[in-house]
């Protein structure tokens, strides 16, 4: 069992910075791949970005190409989402999510993640 726990939500004024971190835990379980998702009520959950574990290659949304960056520690099984330039439209609960096997990163399709954190809200004020 992997537990992902999130942090660095808030809220921020257009234009505004936040970074997100997602620890992992009980990684008994290899982790492939991690992704960051977000979620506004009555919507469906998107994916954000997304990294391999132990990789350099990064995924990200069109919508925050540019704006977004994602990272990771794996000393500390830590994975970040730092988000600049951030939009009104960016507001939303954020989930971290991973992967022990097989996972498709792109934008439009994110499959493969079996776990997830219980989210971390941003909200970006106009």
């Amino acid at each position: 069992q992997v537990q992902l726990v999130e942090s660095g939500g808030g809220s921020v004024q257009a234009g505004g910075s936040l970074r997100l971190s997602c620890a992992a835990s009980g990684v008994s379980y290899r982790r492939n791949c991690m992704g960051w998702f977000r979620q506004v009520p009555g919507k469906e959950r998107e994916g954000v970005a997304g990294i391999y574990i132990g990789g350099r290659n990064t995924y990200y949304a069109d919508s925050v190409k540019g704006r977004f960056t994602i990272s990771q520690d794996n000393a500390a099984n830590t994975v970040y989402l730092q988000m600049n330039s951030l939009k009104p439209e960016d507001t939303a609960m954020y989930y971290c999510a991973a992967s022990t096997g097989a996972c498709v990163m792109r934008s439009g399709s994110w499959l493969g993640f079996q776990y997830w954190g219980r989210g971390t809200q941003v909200t970006v004020s106009s």
